[in-house]
């Protein structure tokens, strides 16, 4: 059994699938169920940033044909759904009186505070999660390569990728009645095989500055603080 280490500073990366339901794009419902585990960790000492998809509104590689305008353009469609998801977010800890902010890599004043290091570091210190929000502000990165980049520039100890499923599995466990999880890989194992983790350019920034990522189901009650607290859930990259 590999066990998992207790952090001082992390970064959540949450699927925006996550906030969709079968009919609805956004279901406050789960969006509030998420909000709730942030609230049972917010009065802990682990200081908590967030990265949120946007891939339950578009996803900008999927919406755009081949060439690289309507890329580029769709990329920066995917990241105005990210800011959408994040208020969301915020929205739902604002109701249950957990202090946040949201941060975006894109300016938008009226709409939330410009990323910069310093600040989201105050923040931190200050006791209030943060909703990092836009990406990496450039075409052609995914959510999950923004989720390293902020964790890198953060010094956050490891990023918590919270899906649908348990954990890493050798196969889809979707299609596979057999497929296995995972309990532990390293950043090699995923970039070989090719595991659907994160994508490459994330996994190498993780391994590059000794990030470690957990994957594990955000939607099962209470797992977000077991995997704060240190205790074994889901997959572990060192």
């Amino acid at each position: 059994m590999v066990k998992a280490d207790r952090y001082r500073r992390v970064l959540l990366k949450i699927s925006g699938e996550i906030f969709r339901s079968e009919n609805v794009i956004l279901d406050s419902e789960r969006i509030g169920k998420i909000a709730l585990q942030l609230k049972e960790v917010s009065q802990s000492d682990i200081q908590i940033a967030i990265v949120v998809g946007g891939g339950n509104i578009l996803r900008g590689a999927q919406h755009s044909a081949y060439n690289s305008d309507d890329r580029y353009r769709a990329d920066y469609m995917g990241m105005l759904a990210t800011v959408i998801n994040s208020l969301a977010l915020k929205n739902a800890l604002e109701g249950i009186n957990v202090d946040s902010e949201v941060l975006t890599s894109i300016p938008m004043q009226q709409v939330a505070e410009l990323f910069t290091r310093y600040r989201a570091l105050e923040y931190l210190k200050e006791g209030k999660i943060i909703i990092l929000a836009g990406g990496t502000g450039n075409p052609f990165f995914t959510t999950d390569t923004a989720a390293a980049l902020r964790a890198a520039q953060i010094d956050a100890e490891a990023v918590l990728k919270g899906t649908k499923v348990d954990g890493v599995y050798d196969s889809d466990p979707v299609v596979s009645k057999d497929a296995e999880m995972i309990a532990s890989l390293s950043y090699t194992d995923i970039l070989e095989r090719e595991l659907k983790v994160m994508d490459s350019t994330a996994v190498a920034l993780c391994r590059e500055n000794k990030i470690a990522i957990t994957v594990f189901n955000i939607l099962k009650n209470g797992n977000l603080k077991r995997v704060l607290e240190g205790k074994t859930i889901g997959t572990i990259v060192k």
